[in-house]
């Protein structure tokens, strides 16, 4: 399982809010909310997409989506 709290800060940083980051992404809200819960898998296209969102550098990707729950 992944720890994605470094992603929702950086989504509510950039966006305000998860509804407004999932609309820019082209997903549903509730889509994006069991990704973040682990219950979906992000997509490359998405993670890359949502990299360029929220100007997250490639070298970073990591960070943001594979920080693995210990």
């Amino acid at each position: 399982m992944y720890n994605y709290n470094k992603l929702k800060g950086k989504i509510v940083e950039m966006y305000g809010s998860r509804c407004a980051f999932s609309q820019a992404l082209g997903i549903a809200e509730c889509t994006l909310s069991q990704k973040l819960r682990c219950k979906f898998d992000f997509t490359q296209s998405e993670i890359v997409r949502s990299c360029k969102l929220l100007g997250i550098p490639m070298k970073e990707v990591s960070a943001y989506f594979f920080n693995e729950n210990v």
